[in-house]
């Protein structure tokens, strides 16, 4: 295994610095040249640190004010969970349809968990959800960001914050390799019926049955992206391109 290199060890220190000082997003961080003191190291190895960890958000660099703890996004993630299954999709390989099992297994795992009790409240915000949902089905389709909405808000009452961030990490890099790709997009009515069944169960405080509406919900979209090859075809490609 390779050494790591003088600027690796310095972002390997300044995390560990953020921990020792408890600090969180938007506490400033020592200058740059205090950090070339406290790790005695050179300005060029800073900077460079520095700046790959602001590529992760672990720290962001205002000019003319100084170094500050980064807003600590999945951002990066989201890049990294695209990236990757855009250049399966290239190389033939089912990437799409990875993101959604990973998504379909944190999702079917979470939801009779939810069953345990619902707030009112909540309910009340998935409902009207599902009212938006219905309201745009009549135009003929219902818009991603009303389902995005939907899978955020049914695990709020868990009051996981990191839950919430991966699984929009999850639908952000899903969307992101299928703004140029066509999975043929479920019928409305069928996809407003499944997220009411959802709600429905919920309000029953009914696992099982939350469960298998989730089930059903992602049984829907899984036999949208699955093809022979595991494809989603590129819009306007041959009929056999997807085989390559």
């Amino acid at each position: 295994m390779a050494r790591p290199t003088m600027a690796q060890d310095i972002e390997r220190r300044v995390k560990e610095l953020i921990l020792e000082r408890r600090l969180g997003p938007g506490d400033p961080l020592p200058t740059e040249s205090e950090l070339m003191d406290l790790f005695d190291a050179g300005r060029v190895s800073v900077r460079e640190a520095l700046k790959a960890l602001q590529a992760m958000h672990v720290v962001e660099i205002r000019r003319g004010f100084g170094t500050f703890v980064g807003s600590l996004s999945l951002s990066p993630l989201v890049e990294g969970l695209a990236f990757r299954a855009a250049v399966r999709h290239g190389r033939g390989e089912p990437g799409l349809l990875e993101l959604m099992k990973v998504r379909e297994a944190l999702e079917v795992g979470l939801v009779g968990a939810v069953t345990a009790g619902v707030p009112a409240e909540d309910l009340a915000v998935l409902r009207a959800l599902v009212a938006r949902m219905e309201s745009e089905a009549r135009g003929g389709r219902v818009a991603r960001t009303t389902d995005r909405a939907f899978h955020l808000a049914l695990y709020a009452s868990l009051g996981n914050h990191l839950l919430s961030e991966v699984l929009d990490a999850f639908w952000a890099a899903m969307d992101r390799v299928r703004e140029d790709r066509d999975d043929g997009h479920q019928d409305p009515a069928v996809t407003c019926a499944q997220h009411h069944e959802i709600v429905e169960a919920l309000a029953a405080a009914d696992g099982e049955r939350a469960v298998r509406a989730m089930r059903t919900h992602f049984d829907g979209i899984r036999h949208r992206l699955e093809r022979p090859s595991g494809l989603v075809p590129m819009p306007g490609a041959a009929p056999d391109s997807a085989q390559r």
